[in-house]
């Protein structure tokens, strides 16, 4: 179990209605049953079952996945997105992102600290219209056009600080959605290693640690200090709004992946 999935069960204990607001994830992509035609059964049973292996279904199951396939890398760009280019030209983080995994990090260096943030795109849900009670108009262009551009789901975040010169590490859970990053508490490990590291036997560690408190029970003054600390460090609205695209780029990718993956293995 990794870190981030880990840290205290974030969605099941924070008390904040950001978690609580968003919906569980679609298992079936309802765009499909659009997209794609009934194959018949005649299509079906016209290609011999042990030609893609050893099921009646799989002809038309691998013709599903190539449909969709098909649909889903004409809707993605070949070129790199202009948001991703100009963060690596000009963002200070480094992007360490690996196929297959659903888990994105950011590290930058600040000062003679090393700084790292972990988001996952396993909370991306599928975007829902929003609902009006009867007799309610929506809301105006302006603010329509604003809501628009912003995801509908929160995502799970995890920082964490070191510096060569202790051996203790700051960690801070949050949640980014809207623009920003809520925080839910922040937590000190005096092994840095304890509160870094993304092993079974740390994250089991980390569970008799104490916490630290929810952020917003703290003096309002000291939240704002916290909130210098991070903006200082580029912990700010520009990398939150940027989090969310990232997710959804990602997610993307993988979809595309998983398809053609599990098309390759129905034919082999």
């Amino acid at each position: 179990m990794s870190a981030l999935r880990a840290l205290r069960q974030l969605t099941a204990s924070s008390s904040r209605s950001l978690a609580a607001r968003a919906a569980p994830r679609a298992v079936t992509r309802s765009a499909l049953a659009a997209r794609v035609a009934p194959v018949s059964a005649s299509r079906a049973f016209s290609v011999s079952a042990r030609r893609l292996g050893e099921g009646a279904s799989d002809a038309a199951l691998s013709q599903r996945l190539a449909e969709e396939l098909k649909y889903e890398k004409e809707a993605t760009p070949a070129e790199e997105p202009e948001f991703l280019t100009t963060f690596k030209k000009n963002s200070p983080w480094t992007i360490q992102d690996t196929p297959g995994m659903d888990e994105v990090a950011l590290v930058r260096k600040f000062g003679n600290e090393e700084i790292r943030l972990i988001f996952s795109i396993a909370d991306i849900q599928n975007e829902q219209e929003p609902e009006f009670e009867e007799g309610e108009e929506g809301v105006e262009d302006g603010a329509e056009d604003a809501e628009a551009s912003l995801p509908p789901y929160p995502l799970r975040c995890s920082f964490s600080f070191t510096k060569p010169s202790t051996p203790g590490a700051l960690t801070i859970d949050a949640m980014c959605q809207d623009g920003t990053f809520v925080i839910d508490n922040i937590s000190y490990y005096s092994d840095a290693k304890v509160g870094t590291d993304l092993t079974v036997e740390a994250d089991w560690k980390r569970r008799g640690y104490y916490l630290g408190p929810q952020f917003d029970t703290l003096d309002i003054s000291l939240q704002d200090e916290f909130d210098k600390f991070l903006a200082e460090r580029g912990i700010d609205s520009t990398l939150a709004f940027w989090v969310p695209q990232y997710a959804e780029y990602k997610e993307q990718k993988e979809y595309v992946s998983w398809l053609k993956n599990v098309r390759d293995f129905v034919d082999a």
